[in-house]
């Protein structure tokens, strides 16, 4: 499966921990922005440990995986 990954600018606090987990698939700006494709299981962790809840995983489908 691949995963796509969104920002939810309004929930994002730009804490820094997706891009300190996955630099290749999220950057920060004001707020975190999606620079890249990564494996499946980074971008789950990376949203996993977000803690604004702001990293949104869909699947090619548009199925909402995570949260």
């Amino acid at each position: 499966m691949t995963l796509i990954a969104t920002i939810d600018a309004g929930a994002c606090a730009a804490h820094g921990d997706c891009e300190a987990i996955a630099p290749e698939i999220f950057a920060i700006d004001d707020v975190a922005v999606v620079v890249g494709q990564g494996p499946d299981d980074l971008m789950v962790a990376a949203a996993q440990a977000c803690p604004s809840v702001a990293i949104v995983l869909t699947d090619a489908g548009g199925r909402r995986l995570y949260p």
